[in-house]
């Protein structure tokens, strides 16, 4: 095996002298100047077909204080820290992507200068990932989209690690449990689509609409979209106090132009969290959340797809990948155009402001009513748009079914060095 120097001089450097990764065709041997350590058989993308990561927030998460542990350690002070993987092409792509994140979250680096040590020199190219379908790749999602998904997420707040609670995350996320992740945090969750009762069929945790209602208020949830075939009765939301919207469009294919403008619509104009669900929460609902992504942060299609698989892995999938291409320079523009006017419409309540405080205080009334007339009559639509039957759960197995299924068998693997989950 080759000795330190030359692992070192063939390694990508994050930390002068301190922070390396490297790929090695053997398991090395820590030493008296180096400590080598590898997550490829400890943090591991469960997946659905094909597709192998990028790894979830859990896992970076995990990967972030493992590292921050090391570089902290009095042990390990004075050595050398070599992060090494396989030439296993998924495994090195998931390492990269880890190493390269932990260097944007706590390094501040760029994306693109946390990505240029790990293709300097010889270093083969990363394979892209890929989406869940069953069947041929369409698209390429390549690390750096997975890094510039992440550091945009993180400039705009999606998540914190001071204050991430992987347990939560981890326990919401297993279908038991309801089988949900926060894709913008205090606006958009996604998750699986309730049933009409809570049951055991075939192995298989099925939640009703009421199973929902107490995390959904704690945090605020204030509308549920529903974009799949009807299972479940809306009034059941609607009696508890929550608004529901119809948007059904057929699984695994792509929203129409209307659909896509009522979403943003309704998600622009909701007083607290938007909840949205097709059958398993990853394609349709990925595909409408990402709208609103490139929408209002200017996300490009690639980044929304791999936040939302960052959070939520197996969302967006097949065709919904072009589709997002397709629609992203339409969407960059409509968000454009409602911050001109909202911009507009801030400078016009701050003339007001120098009127008389009668006619201030009439105006202002008069917007409260003529606003809450029109959403009124915006919304009252929605629920017989694209709106089929109610639907029996035993009727043709779907994308969405399969997708279930195959999330139902995962294992969530946890690591005993970074903690385990307390359920």
């Amino acid at each position: 095996m080759a000795d330190d120097h030359d692992v070192i001089g063939s390694a990508s450097e994050f930390i002068k002298e301190r922070l390396y990764f490297a790929t090695l065709r053997t398991r090395p041997k820590s030493t008296a100047h180096t400590h080598y350590f590898s997550t490829d058989d400890e943090l591991v993308y469960e997946n659905f077909y094909a597709d192998f990561g990028p790894l979830n927030l859990a896992n970076l998460y995990r990967y972030c204080c493992k590292v921050n542990k090391k570089l902290k350690s009095f042990s390990l002070a004075k050595k050398r820290i070599v992060h090494y993987t396989s030439f296993d092409a998924r495994k090195r792509a998931n390492a990269a992507f880890l190493i390269a994140s932990y260097a944007i979250i706590y390094l501040k680096k760029t994306p693109e200068e946390a990505y240029k040590p790990l293709v300097a020199g010889s270093n083969p190219p990363f394979l892209p990932f890929r989406d869940a379908s069953f069947g041929p790749c369409s698209y390429n999602l390549t690390l750096l989209d997975c890094l510039h998904g992440l550091s945009k997420a993180l400039s705009n707040g999606f998540f914190n690690f001071e204050t991430f609670d992987v347990d939560e995350y981890e326990h919401y996320e297993k279908v038991e449990n309801g089988d949900f992740n926060w894709i913008v945090p205090g606006k958009f969750l996604a998750f699986c689509g309730p049933h009409p009762k809570s049951k055991i069929e075939n192995g298989y945790p099925l939640h009703a609409p009421e199973a929902y209602f107490p995390y959904f208020r704690k945090h605020k949830v204030a509308a549920i979209v529903r974009l799949n075939k009807k299972i479940y009765d809306a009034r059941r939301f609607k009696d508890a106090g929550f608004d529901h919207y119809d948007l059904f469009f057929v699984d695994g294919s792509v929203p129409t132009d209307v659909i896509v403008r009522q979403f943003l619509e309704l998600a622009e104009n909701s007083d607290g969290a938007v909840a949205v669900h097709c059958k398993a929460g990853l394609g349709r609902t990925g595909t409408l959340i990402g709208c609103y992504i490139m929408k209002h942060y200017k996300f490009t299609a690639a980044e929304a797809i791999a936040w939302c698989r960052i959070c939520r892995p197996g969302s967006i999938i097949g065709p919904q990948q072009n589709f997002l291409e397709e629609k992203q320079a339409w969407l960059w523009m409509q968000g454009d155009l409602y911050r001109a006017k909202h911009k507009a419409d801030f400078k016009e309540r701050q003339r007001e402001r120098h009127h008389s405080v009668s006619n201030l205080l009439s105006s202002v009334d008069d917007m409260r009513i003529h606003d809450a007339i029109e959403n009124d009559n915006r919304f009252s639509s929605y629920d017989n748009i694209y709106d089929p039957p109610i639907t029996r759960s035993s009727d043709v197995e779907t994308q969405g079914d399969k997708l279930n299924q195959l999330k139902l068998l995962r294992k969530h693997p946890r690591s005993a060095t970074t903690g385990t989950v307390s359920v």
